[in-house]
């Protein structure tokens, strides 16, 4: 198979794979902000976080996956009809793919925060943590990503040099990756104190019941949060490795058909991450179950 070849194959298959998971991004993530807001039973707090991280995931089905299939027909074609408008196109491309994932991307590391806050500071997390605060912190995220998303423009525009904005963001992926492994480790640490608390706490009377039902509860969001922290990791660290790979290594055919793998597979934690939320958090997949029986109801 000649090079050409191999990238016509490599444009083909990311755009069928884009054009499924744009309709699984929209269709799971306004089940699930439908589900969220249906749950009274989960904190304020995590619910907030958790809807803007699903609000960002259906962006990405709503704007991210259209733009990039459309980026990906246009490569296929080889000959757009106008260069000026495929040159636009392409920075409106990253524009909207770097501020949706940077969004995400913020969303999950203050999702991780928040449940370390949980668990570290116990009574004084409701005094501390108030929903004014993480509505002020949900926002910060988006008005950092559209920064973030900005250099990047401006780099496509040689506004400043491309490879400034790659440490940049280099720098950043991996404070965050570091930060988070480390709050993690933290959080295993805790549930695991809190599972020998538990055990300790059921052969005592109900004067401690509150107790035990709370450090249940915070164990079993902890443990919904490692599994969206892991998917995470598994769908952003591939283009993590391959930005660095084009900072510190010349452009290969390797690196070129890398690219669009790791976008697509970038783009595909939007739409695994409400399954991690019906699968996990049982309120959430109870209204989940309790929506999709609304929007089709069985045959008798």
């Amino acid at each position: 198979m000649t090079a050409a070849e191999s990238l016509y194959s490599t444009l083909v298959t990311n755009c069928i794979f884009n054009v499924f998971l744009l309709y699984t991004a929209i269709a799971l993530n306004i089940i699930t902000i439908q589900a969220l807001r249906k749950t009274p039973s989960l904190p304020r707090t995590l619910k907030t976080l958790l809807l803007s991280l699903a609000a960002s995931d259906l962006a990405v089905g709503l704007l991210a996956h259209p733009v990039f299939v459309a980026h990906l027909i246009i490569q296929i074609q080889q000959n757009p009809s106008d260069n000026a408008y495929g040159t636009v196109f392409t920075i409106f491309s990253a524009f909207q793919k770097s501020i949706l994932a940077c969004a995400s991307f913020f969303n999950v590391v203050a999702i991780t925060v928040d449940r370390f806050l949980a668990i570290h500071l116990h009574l004084r997390y409701q005094e501390l943590v108030t929903h004014k605060r993480v509505v002020a912190v949900v926002i910060s995220t988006w008005v950092i990503s559209a920064f973030l998303s900005l250099l990047v423009h401006a780099a496509r525009l040689d506004w400043i040099p491309e490879k400034v904005s790659g440490i940049l963001f280099a720098a950043i992926d991996a404070v965050c990756f570091i930060t988070t492994g480390f709050l993690h480790y933290k959080i295993y640490a805790s549930v695991r104190h809190h599972t020998d608390q538990i055990q300790a706490l059921q052969a005592q009377e109900e004067a401690q019941n509150r107790e035990m039902k709370n450090a249940v509860r915070l164990r079993k969001t902890a443990l919904a949060t490692f599994y969206i922290y892991f998917l995470f990791l598994a769908c952003y660290v591939p283009i993590f490795c391959v930005n660095l790979a084009e900072l510190f290594c010349d452009e290969t055919a390797l690196i070129q058909y890398l690219r669009y793998y790791v976008w697509t597979i970038m783009l595909c934690n939007s739409s695994l991450n409400p399954l991690i939320y019906s699968w996990k958090m049982r309120h959430i997949r109870h209204a989940v179950i309790n929506i999709l029986r609304n929007v089709l109801p069985c045959r008798h």
